[in-house]
């Protein structure tokens, strides 16, 4: 390895906005991967869509989807718990990021060619996050900049306001770097399970994680560890329900769950415990992410008939499946007769419309608690079961940047030569909730402005 104009730390969306941006600006950028070729691209390469603003009607998106608007998602979202000004700044950033990735061969899905639903705020890349990936780097090497894969920091000096020296680990060799600055673009602490089981105890241990293995937060220990600004809570982290069979690491978007409103959810003792048809928006799967986070094991099962099989959207495993409810509880290892009960106390309480084709406003009444709609009976064989974890996608905890994306440091000085992009300075924007699209538009509108920001540091 060689001396940098810019050492960039990660291989995401975030990191490879960063290294285009800073080599337009004619920086010279050294990329280092921790990952090997084949893993590329963190979390980016589950990724399908990102969230613009766009103040008139676009190929990728339908209506129109102002500032004002999207700033208001964002609160809502987050409850109030941003940055403002930063929150701004990616709002109106956002809106021309679409053509800046499209110059930097990203290709994206046209609405009028109808294959993916209709969205008004977000754009959904062609060919997903794998695409994007693979486009981004190609761009990236064209343009010089040199990328090194299997390259794990080891250690990130800092002295005053200055980062001095980086410690890069590649296969037994170790390199001693002192670029002129540094971009750090290398996730959360997601992948690391000690963390988890420091913050969350034995619970961690029924966690899946949804991304890459390599989101450890071994950088961002090492700036926390020298002074640098804490933002966002390091008990919090975004869960979404997944299929319990998934592999522990980077099974990505398919191993969502997301039709609770079509059957019923019990424990692994058989019991309810939450309205299943309460939430139909398209989060739900992340409001139950939450909510097997707290169950007994951090398990749940998601039952369904026929009918609610054959109205299930797509899955990556198939349901496991028996003639009756009692082979169906001894496959899962549930207490036959107490899931049996449920599914009778369900039923009794089953309320159906007036107009039963109105299948949304069938309820139960009486019930604790109650499925508020959908509550169709359970009575068509065979009848199935999707096993849930709550998967984690990211931690809401990084560190503190400006407008620059200069990382900040606890005393209120700023670094001149040190900047933060993507999901390590995720939480300045939001330390809670999500709405969709929101981190890939992030990692690379956050990209961007720290490779230029960069560029221009190391050329003043």
């Amino acid at each position: 390895m060689t001396n940098t104009d810019i050492l960039i730390i990660g291989g995401g969306a975030a990191a490879l906005c960063a290294a285009i941006a800073a080599r337009h600006s004619g920086a010279t950028v050294l990329l280092c991967e921790q990952a090997p070729r084949s893993l590329r691209g963190g979390n980016t390469r589950h990724s399908r869509n990102l969230r613009i603003m766009h103040e008139t009607i676009t190929p990728l998106s339908t209506g129109r989807y102002s500032a004002q608007e999207f700033l208001a998602d964002l609160d809502r979202a987050s409850a109030g718990n941003s940055n403002a000004d930063l929150a701004r700044l990616l709002v109106y950033e956002s809106a021309d990021i679409t053509a800046w990735l499209a110059g930097a061969g990203v290709q994206f899905q046209p609405v009028a060619d109808g294959r993916l639903p209709p969205s008004r705020k977000t754009a959904f890349l062609l060919g997903g996050g794998t695409a994007m990936i693979n486009a981004l780097y190609a761009t990236a090497e064209q343009l010089g900049v040199i990328i090194r894969y299997n390259s794990e920091i080891n250690a990130l000096h800092l002295d005053g306001e200055r980062v001095v020296q980086v410690h890069i680990k590649s296969g037994s060799t170790t390199h001693t770097l002192t670029p002129r600055a540094v971009i750090a673009a290398c996730g959360g602490a997601q992948a690391n399970r000690d963390w988890w089981r420091t913050t969350w105890g034995a619970a961690a241990d029924g966690l899946i994680n949804r991304g890459t293995p390599f989101a450890t937060g071994a950088v961002l220990n090492m700036l926390l560890d020298q002074g640098v600004q804490a933002v966002g809570d390091p008990t919090r982290a975004y869960l979404v329900a997944v299929d319990a069979r998934s592999p522990a690491d980077d099974g990505g978007i398919v191993t969502r769950i997301r039709c609770m409103p079509a059957g019923i959810v019990v424990d692994a003792n058989g019991q309810r415990f939450h309205d299943e048809g309460g939430d139909t928006a398209s989060t739900r799967y992340a409001i139950w992410g939450q909510r097997l986070a707290q169950c007994p094991g951090q398990i749940a099962y998601l039952l369904l008939d026929a009918r609610g099989m054959r109205n299930a959207p797509p899955s990556l495993y198939s349901p496991c499946t028996a003639p009756d409810l009692s082979t169906l509880a001894e496959q899962l290892n549930i207490p036959a007769p107490a899931l049996q009960a449920t599914v009778a106390a369900y039923h009794a309480t089953i309320c159906p419309p007036i107009d039963a084709q109105q299948l949304a406003h069938w309820h139960t009444v009486g019930l604790e608690p109650p499925k508020s709609h959908h509550a169709l009976p359970l009575i068509e064989p065979p009848f199935g079961a999707y096993p849930m974890r709550p998967g984690i996608t990211f931690t809401y905890y990084g560190v503190g940047v400006d407008a620059q994306m200069r990382v900040t440091l606890r005393n209120g000085s700023v670094m001149n030569n040190l900047f933060a992009a993507g999901m390590l300075m995720a939480p300045n924007i939001f330390g809670s909730g999500y709405v969709s699209g929101l981190a890939l538009t992030i990692s690379c509108v956050s990209g961007r402005l720290a490779g230029q920001a960069a560029a221009r540091h190391v050329q003043g």
